[in-house]
C-alpha cells in the first residue's frame, strides 16, 4: 500500500466506523442483572437549531466516561433526547413565520445529525422529545396524582411577570431581578396559578444534601442557601384599634425591645387594608402601584429605600410601645411573612429608613466597648453582644436572650420559637402555548375538576396560530377550550395555562429507562435496574433550577410509588464553559466557533481530543484553532506509528514476559504499564481526561523513538514490546477518539469494536522500579501517601504534595511557612 493511501483521512475513517456502529447496534443496551450497571447522562439539549461548543464539551466528557465504563465491564446506559417545549420555540416561530412544532422537529433532525457526526455512543432507540404527547401524557397523570395527594394547589397571588416573554416566572427563574431566559426586568402581577408543594420537602431536600458526597460542594451550598433554613421566633404584633396581629419571623429576637416601627411588603394583604378610611389611603395606593411597576432589581437596590406610612399602628408585644406601620419597597413578600419588625439601631436597612423618615431609635445590644448612644450612631450595630434597655433580659448575651425572649412570647401567647425556610412553592403555570397542557377543567357549578385519567393525554392543539405579539392562542381556541364537565356534564372550559418546561426536565432521566412503556410513566423493572443516574453532567447554572426541581420531583415519584430511589443523581459533574479569546462565546463578540466547521477541518476525533485535553472538565476551556490543530497532529502521529508497528509486528503477539528487557525496551515496557495505570486512575477517579491524554501522548512519543532505535531493533522482543505499547495506546485513547482507535485496532489485525474489549490492565511488577511511596504530612500529621516516579527530585516531590486533593483541604486558606523534603520518603508542610 502506498504512503499516500495510508494517509490519515478523518472524514473517511469516521464515516466508516459510524456506519459500522449503527449497523451492528453496538450502543443498544438492555437490563442485565448479571453485570454491574452504569447510567451516564449529560443534561439533554434544547433543540435550538444547532449544537454549540458548550454542547460538544459536555457530550465529549459524558461519552468518554461511558465508553471507558463499558470497557471496564459495566452495562452502560447512555441515552439522548430533547428538552423540546419552551418559549424560545414560540419566539423563533413568530420571527420565522412558522409553527413551534415544525421549528422544533426540524431542529431536532439537524442536531441529531450533528451529534451522530461526532460519534457519541448514544442508544438512539431511547430517544424522545418532551413535546411528544406520548411523553407528557404521563406528566399529566403525575399532576393528577399530585392533585389527589394535595401536592398541587391553585391560588390567586402576586407573581413574577416577564412582560417580554409574557409569562409567569418561578422565584428560581428570577436572577438579580431579571428574567433567566431573556434578561429583561421582571415585574409583579396578580394572577391565578398552580403550585407544586415543594416546601413540604424542604427539610428532606436539605438533609439529603449531606448524603450526596459525589456532588460539588458549591452546588450543595447554593441549594442550602436557596432552601434557606433559619431558626428564629415567630412574633405577633397586636394591631391598635382593631382585631388581629401582624406576624413576623425574625432570627434576631434578642433585638425585639429595639423594634420601633413595622415595615410591610407592598404585596402584604394588610398593606392596603390598614390604610382604608385614613388620610393615608390614597398615598398608600399610589405607592403600591408604583412599586408594582418596579423590577426586583430596583427594589433590591440598596440606594432606593422608599416607604409610606399607612396611618395605622401596632404594639410591640413585650414593651407595649406604639409602632407606626409603613409599607416599604425593600420588603419582599416571598421572604419570611412579608412583614419586618424594624430595629434601626441593629439593622442597616432599618437604620437608613429610620433616618430618612425621622423614626425613633432605641439601642438594645452593646459590644465589648459598651453603649454607642443613638445620638452618636452613624450606622447600625449588627453584631451579637449583650442586651441593654431590654427589661428582665438585660445583661444576657444575644444567644441566651433569643431563647429566653422566644419562651416569653410563647408564654404570653404572642409568638413561639420556630424554623423558617426561604424556599417557596414552585409556581408551574405559564401563559404560553408551547408547553404541556395542565389537565384541569373549570366548571361554574363544580369548580376545578381534574381531567379523568382515561381522557389523557390532553393534547396541545397543533392547529393553533400564534399571535404575532406573543402570548398564548389557547384561550381563543374555542373548539379546544369548550368541554363538558366530567363531573356534572354541563358545559365547562379547559385550563389554558401550560406547565413550566422545568417539569418535563424533572423526570426525563427516569423515562430513559423505559421510553416505550405505555402502561404508565415508569416501568418498575427497568427503572429499578437503571435508576438512579450514576453520573450526571451539566452546567452549574442549573444548581437551583433543574437540579433542585429534579430532586423534588424524584421524591414525589417515590412517594407516589412510581420509583424506588430517594435521589435522581448519585454523582454530579459541573463542567466549565467553552470560551474564546478569554470571553464567553457570543455572536455580538464575533468569537463563536462552529462545531461543524471544526469537524470538517480536523475531524470529530481531533475536536473530541482537544475538548478533553485543553482543560480539566470543571474549569473553563479556552478554544483555540491552534489547539485543535495540535490534537489533529497528535492523531496523525498515532496513526503513523501504529501502522509502522502493525507492519513490524505482523504475526507477533504483545510482549507478555519471557525475554529480559533492557535499555529502551525496558523503559517502553514500564512506560506502557505506567500509562495504563495513570489513564485509568485519571478518568475513573477525577475525570482528568486532560492528564490522561497527555500520558498517552508521552507513550506515543516513546513508541516512536523505540520504533526507530537501531539498538532496540536487535532485541528479539522488540516487535512484541512495540505491539504491547501500541495496542495499549490505541485502547487507552479509544474513549476519547473512538473512530481512529477502531480503525487502528483493525489495522493491527483485530476484529470487532474496541468498546467491547476489556480495559487494559497493568502489571504491578512493571511499575516497581519506576515508583516510590512518599508520605505527605501537614504540620507533622500524615495526610496523604503518594506514588511518584523513582527519579522525582525535591521540587517534583514538593509540587506533587501541594497538588494532591487530599492535602489541599488541610492547607486551604493557610500560609505555608516551610516545606521539608526527605528524599524518597517524606514531604512535611509547615503551616
Amino acid at each position: 500500500m502506498s504512503a499516500q493511501a495510508d494517509r490519515y483521512r478523518p472524514a473517511e475513517v469516521e464515516a466508516k466506523w459510524q456506519a459500522r456502529w449503527q449497523q451492528a447496534g453496538v450502543f443498544k443496551v438492555s437490563e442485565d442483572p448479571s453485570r454491574p450497571k452504569f447510567y451516564c447522562l449529560e443534561m439533554f439539549p434544547y433543540p435550538s437549531g444547532r449544537i454549540h461548543m458548550g454542547h460538544v464539551r459536555n457530550y465529549c466528557i459524558g461519552d468518554g466516561l461511558a465508553r471507558f465504563k463499558r470497557m471496564q465491564g459495566y452495562n452502560v446506559l447512555h441515552p439522548m433526547g430533547w428538552d423540546a417545549f419552551g418559549m424560545p420555540a414560540e419566539n423563533a416561530a413568530i420571527a420565522n413565520n412558522t409553527h413551534p412544532a415544525r421549528w422544533t422537529y426540524d431542529n431536532i433532525e439537524f442536531m441529531r445529525k450533528q451529534l451522530k457526526r461526532l460519534g457519541y455512543s448514544y442508544d438512539w432507540d431511547r430517544e424522545f422529545a418532551t413535546c411528544d404527547p406520548s411523553y407528557y401524557r404521563w406528566e399529566q397523570l403525575v399532576f393528577l396524582k399530585m392533585w389527589e395527594k394535595d401536592l398541587v394547589y391553585r391560588k390567586l397571588s402576586l407573581v413574577n411577570w416577564c412582560e417580554h416573554c409574557r409569562t409567569v416566572l418561578a422565584n428560581e427563574q428570577v436572577e438579580q431581578g431579571l428574567c433567566w431566559r431573556c434578561g429583561e426586568p421582571v415585574g409583579q402581577k396578580r394572577l391565578w396559578g398552580y403550585y407544586f408543594r415543594i416546601t413540604r420537602y424542604a427539610e428532606e431536600l436539605l438533609e439529603w444534601l449531606d448524603k450526596l458526597p459525589g456532588w460539588p460542594e458549591r452546588v450543595k451550598t447554593m441549594q442550602r442557601n436557596w432552601i434557606g433554613k433559619s431558626h428564629g421566633a415567630e412574633t405577633h404584633f397586636p394591631l391598635e384599634g382593631r382585631e388581629g396581629v401582624i406576624k413576623v419571623f425574625t432570627t434576631r429576637a434578642d433585638t425585639l425591645y429595639g423594634a420601633t416601627f413595622m415595615s410591610l411588603a407592598p404585596e402584604h394583604p394588610l398593606a392596603l387594608e390598614l390604610a382604608e378610611g385614613t388620610e393615608q389611603e390614597q398615598a398608600v395606593k399610589e405607592f403600591i402601584d408604583k412599586v408594582a411597576r418596579q423590577s426586583y432589581a430596583d427594589r433590591a437596590d440598596e440606594r432606593k429605600k422608599e416607604g409610606v406610612f399607612t396611618g395605622a399602628w401596632c404594639r410591640n408585644p413585650l414593651t407595649g410601645r406604639r409602632m407606626p406601620i409603613y409599607v416599604a419597597n425593600f420588603v419582599l413578600m416571598d421572604y419570611g411573612t412579608g412583614a419586618v419588625m424594624a430595629v434601626p439601631t441593629h439593622d442597616q436597612r432599618d437604620f437608613e429608613f429610620a433616618k430618612e423618615y425621622g423614626l425613633p431609635l432605641v439601642e438594645v445590644i452593646v459590644g465589648p466597648d459598651g453603649p454607642i448612644g443613638v445620638e452618636n450612631m452613624t450606622q447600625a450595630f449588627t453584631d451579637y453582644g449583650t442586651l441593654i434597655n431590654s427589661g428582665p433580659f438585660d445583661g444576657m448575651s444575644s444567644q441566651e436572650a433569643m431563647r429566653a425572649i422566644a419562651a416569653e412570647l410563647e408564654r404570653r401567647g404572642l409568638g413561639r420559637e420556630t424554623v423558617h425556610y426561604r424556599l417557596r412553592d414552585w409556581g408551574i403555570s405559564r401563559q404560553r402555548y408551547w408547553g404541556a397542557p395542565i389537565p384541569m377543567i373549570h366548571c361554574e357549578d363544580c369548580g376545578l375538576v381534574p381531567v379523568p385519567e382515561e381522557d389523557l393525554p390532553v393534547v396541545l392543539p397543533l392547529e393553533a396560530q400564534l399571535p404575532p405579539t406573543g402570548g398564548s392562542p389557547l384561550p381563543d381556541l374555542e373548539e379546544w377550550v369548550r368541554v363538558d364537565c366530567p363531573r356534572c356534564g354541563r358545559p365547562a372550559r379547559r385550563e389554558v395555562d401550560t406547565m413550566d418546561t422545568f417539569v418535563e426536565s424533572s423526570w426525563y432521566f427516569a423515562r430513559y429507562a423505559c421510553p416505550h412503556y405505555d402502561q404508565g410513566p415508569l416501568d418498575p423493572g427497568p427503572t429499578s435496574y437503571w435508576m438512579p443516574v450514576d453520573q450526571y453532567i451539566g452546567g452549574i447554572e442549573h444548581a437551583v433550577l433543574h437540579l433542585l426541581y429534579s430532586r423534588f420531583y424524584t421524591k414525589v415519584l417515590r412517594d407516589l410509588g412510581l420509583i424506588h430511589c430517594d435521589e435522581p443523581f448519585t454523582n454530579l459533574l459541573t463542567q466549565g464553559m467553552v470560551i474564546k479569546d478569554g470571553a464567553k462565546m457570543s455572536k455580538s463578540k464575533g468569537n463563536v466557533v462552529d462545531p461543524d466547521e471544526m469537524v470538517e477541518r480536523y475531524g470529530a476525533d481531533a475536536v473530541r481530543t482537544f475538548m478533553l485535553f485543553a482543560a480539566p472538565p470543571e474549569r473553563d476551556l479556552d478554544w483555540t484553532d491552534q489547539g485543535a490543530e495540535g490534537a489533529y497532529r497528535f492523531l496523525q502521529r498515532l496513526w503513523r506509528v501504529s501502522l509502522a508497528v502493525a507492519e513490524h509486528a505482523r504475526g507477533v503477539e504483545p510482549y507478555a514476559g519471557g525475554e529480559k528487557l533492557t535499555g529502551a525496551l525496558a523503559d517502553l515496557h514500564t512506560k506502557t504499564h505506567q500509562t495504563i495505570k495513570k489513564v485509568g486512575e485519571d478518568i475513573s477517579g477525577r475525570f482528568q481526561f486532560n492528564t490522561a491524554i497527555a500520558a498517552v501522548m508521552e507513550l506515543v512519543n516513546l513508541i516512536s523513538l523505540v520504533e526507530q532505535d537501531a539498538q532496540a531493533r536487535q532485541h528479539p522482543a522488540w516487535a512484541a514490546v512495540l505491539r504491547e505499547a501500541v495496542e495499549a495506546a490505541v485502547k487507552l485513547i479509544s474513549p476519547i477518539a473512538p473512530h481512529i482507535a477502531d480503525e487502528l485496532w483493525e489495522r493491527l489485525g483485530h476484529q470487532g469494536f474496541l468498546i467491547d474489549q476489556p480495559w487494559p490492565s497493568y502489571d504491578e511488577k512493571a511499575l516497581v522500579k519506576a515508583e516510590k511511596v512518599v508520605v505527605v504530612q501537614v504540620g507533622g500529621k500524615k495526610r496523604a501517601q503518594l506514588l511518584l516516579p523513582a527519579d522525582a527530585d525535591d521540587e517534583a516531590l514538593r509540587q506533587a504534595a501541594l497538588a494532591d486533593p487530599g492535602v489541599q483541604k488541610f492547607i486551604a486558606g493557610k500560609e505555608i511557612k516551610k516545606i521539608i523534603v526527605v528524599q524518597g520518603k517524606l514531604v512535611n508542610l509547615v503551616v
